[in-house]
């Protein structure tokens, strides 16, 4: 949350109560090896990255879960080697001391899924009007779609989510074929070893951790439009 420098719109949930549409998309477009590699990333991917920076190129791969995470709670979003090298000091210690469902609903709480919005409880009530435990698979995939773009959306007039052809074609074509590829969303969680539905969860929904109401701040940005 450091890149950002206005209000916040926030607030934590367990990924007890996170759709499993959701993690499945998530781990389908962001990293799809979260839970079954050794550390945060590949080292040669990783020094690939590196040099391709210092050369002035793009990015060849991306930023894994657990960079992304370090970034999203101790960096700003400014790119420079000595940044990138304390994120991946910091990732590889997220890798070796929490567990791979902890790493993916810290990252589900951090992510960036608009201008100011913060975490996957705001964002689905926000866009969705619907808690983060109700989430459908073309909802799931929308928010997905739009990780790495979060300060170019905006919520439409009517509810959904409103962005640039490109990045519409990414949620809804590419996040689909990404979690197919992974033999469907119940393979796609089972990765990390999640077994079980946020339905399963029903009876501890209304815990602080729940997100089964509409956060304040999320009514007062609403009310404010």
């Amino acid at each position: 949350m450091l890149q950002n420098n206005g209000p916040v719109v926030y607030q934590y949930v367990s990924l007890d109560h996170v759709s499993r549409y959701m993690i499945a998309s998530t781990i389908a477009h962001e990293d799809q090896l979260l839970g079954a590699r050794k550390g945060a990333f590949d080292y040669d991917d990783f020094k690939n990255r590196i040099q391709a920076f210092a050369d002035g190129e793009a990015d060849p791969s991306g930023s894994t879960i657990p960079q992304q995470l370090a970034k999203n709670i101790f960096f700003s979003a400014d790119q420079n080697a000595v940044r990138k090298g304390l994120e991946a000091v910091v990732a590889t210690e997220f890798s070796y001391t929490l567990s791979d469902q902890r790493i993916m609903e810290l990252y589900l709480n951090y992510a960036q899924f608009g201008p100011t919005i913060y975490g996957i409880c705001a964002a689905t009530w926000y866009y969705f009007n619907t808690p983060p435990s109700a989430m459908t698979e073309y909802q799931a995939a929308q928010l997905a779609g739009i990780l790495p773009f979060p300060a170019t959306v905006a919520r439409d007039v009517n509810g959904g989510i409103r962005a640039t052809p490109e990045i519409l074609r990414e949620a809804n074509e590419r996040v689909p074929w990404l979690i197919a590829g992974l033999g469907g969303w119940e393979a796609a969680v089972a990765t990390i070893g999640i077994h079980d539905s946020a339905s399963d969860h029903a009876s501890t929904r209304g815990a602080s951790n729940g997100c089964s109401t509409m956060p304040k701040d999320v009514a007062k940005l609403l009310a404010g439009k």
